[in-house]
């Protein structure tokens, strides 16, 4: 079946043949092209892709969610469950969930390549249902942790998969603005963790009820998953090309079907269903590229931006600012820079939003160390505080949020995707285990000063990394980008 499409990829130009064309595929596409950019450049019709990828997000909804419902809700937790007081232990609280994490990342490549990425999902929402119920119904720290652990595995899988479904199903015109989706399904899940924790401080277990209201969208993303596409990538790379036609027909119309199936042969080494060995990744040509992905995600967690979303309670708190007040500005501002960041993605390209973010949080974390040293006092100490860290948010939602995921969704070569974002990830999560677990406790013994230093340091050394390293990828298929890196040998 591949065979057929090797020799056309000459032949299919983007938009050339008329075949299976119908009126409402060019009004669609028209009409979105010229939102974007004021003309029809001939691109697939968007509406199409958009249920699927709107499903897929439900798991960064979760993971947001996950992050964010111990931030209002620690206190009363520790309160019930016998440990107030005890910051190693809060700090377990939080970062078991990204134990549990970094072992579900682990698997997700050899889960997707394995079962597909709509069984992928579904795996991924089981954990987090039977976590978040054992959290919620636990009456001792060794069942929270336990439940925190479960849904870490939940946790670990899905950001990985939904990553490199929305890069696999998306146009390549708009891959950009619908990979930002999943950064904003990130921030919806956090505010609503945010807003659903507020009342657990005046009701006795309502903390209970934050971790069950959980288990909803958990359920309608495994039922749901059940009507989405499989992602045409993995079909073909299954030896499934019939299958993968009728996936890009339904997700891209019929006039744009042969342009995608010549594209993928054209990526096509003849080595797709040979098993990826985890050596592969650190030596040869892919190394370079796993380089890049796992070093953008070690700088992502090195800025310091996860301590700003578990313990922002605690640190505006120091400063007399109640605590939904300032979750909520965090939660506001988180929301608006992945809103403006979705409309920039196509526009402006990865790379600028990233040296940008950057460059932002590292300004921001200049503030942080001036409002905690002797220069600022008071008021004046109050304001450097909570507007850098409202920055700080705003800018990381700019870029250094939704543009790693994306970039390394569209840089991976698809014969490693899947085994290389899951590798990239696990990195992520190392670093963000050790940051939930040391944050309070590294605030403590060297003091905000020190810390917002050091976390400012890492961010100019992600602009260096970026301006030295990054490619721009924006309006390119996933196999231009492939042939691109990747010549052939």
């Amino acid at each position: 079946m591949r065979g057929r499409y090797v020799d056309a990829a000459s032949m299919y130009k983007r938009g050339a043949s008329r075949d299976y064309i119908n009126a409402d595929d060019k009004e669609e596409s028209s009409a979105f092209v010229h939102f974007l950019n004021g003309k029809d450049v001939g691109n697939p019709p968007w509406r199409r892709s958009l249920p699927h990828v709107l499903v897929a997000t439900l798991s960064s909804f979760l993971f947001g969610y996950h992050l964010g419902v111990v931030n209002e809700t620690l206190e009363s937790i520790s309160l019930d469950l016998g440990f107030i007081g005890n910051t190693l232990a809060e700090g377990l609280v939080v970062s078991t969930c990204l134990g549990g994490a970094f072992v579900g990342c682990l698997f997700s490549g050899w889960i997707a390549d394995g079962v597909g990425h709509r069984r992928a999902f579904q795996l991924c929402a089981l954990p987090m249902i039977i976590g978040a119920s054992m959290s919620a119904t636990t009456k001792s720290l060794w069942g929270m942790l336990l439940g925190r652990l479960f849904v870490g595995t939940g946790m670990g899988l899905g950001p990985p998969v939904a990553a490199l479904y929305v890069a696999e199903v998306s146009p390549a015109f708009v891959r950009g603005t619908f990979g930002s989706f999943t950064q904003i399904a990130t921030c919806l899940g956090l505010m609503g963790a945010l807003f659903i924790g507020l009342p657990a401080k005046e009701i006795v277990g309502w903390w209970r009820m934050c971790f069950w209201v959980s288990t909803v969208p958990a359920a309608v993303l495994a039922l749901s998953m059940e009507f989405c596409a499989e992602s045409p990538h993995w079909l073909f790379k299954r030896g499934r090309g019939v299958e993968a036609e009728v996936v890009f027909e339904k997700l891209l119309g019929g006039l744009h079907v042969k342009s995608a199936m010549a594209e993928l042969s054209r990526s096509d080494r003849g080595d797709d269903k040979d098993t990826v060995k985890l050596s592969e990744l650190f030596n040869g040509r892919h190394f370079k590229v796993v380089f890049i992905g796992s070093t953008l995600f070690a700088l992502q967690q090195l800025s310091g931006i996860n301590a700003v979303f578990y313990f922002s309670s605690t640190v505006f708190k120091s400063f007399g600012v109640p605590s939904d007040l300032a979750n909520i500005c965090v939660g506001i501002a988180n929301l608006l820079g992945s809103l403006i960041a979705t409309i920039l993605m196509d526009k402006l390209g990865r790379k600028i939003l990233l040296l940008g973010s950057f460059s932002g949080m590292a300004v921001s974390m200049g503030l942080e160390v001036i409002a905690a040293s002797s220069f600022a006092s008071g008021s004046g100490a109050l304001y450097l505080s909570v507007g850098g860290m409202l920055l700080f948010v705003l800018t990381f939602a700019l870029g250094a949020g939704p543009v790693p995921g994306l970039l390394l969704s569209e840089i991976f070569p698809s014969r490693i995707r899947a085994k290389a974002m899951a590798f990239c990830m696990a990195v992520h999560w190392v670093i963000n285990f050790f940051v939930g677990l040391l944050f309070l406790r590294l605030l403590e013994q060297i003091g905000a000063q020190v810390l917002y230093t050091i976390f400012g340091a890492f961010c100019l050394l992600a602009v260096f990394f970026v301006k030295s390293n990054v490619l721009e990828t924006k309006g390119k298929s996933l196999q231009e980008i492939e042939i691109a890196l990747l010549p052939l040998e």
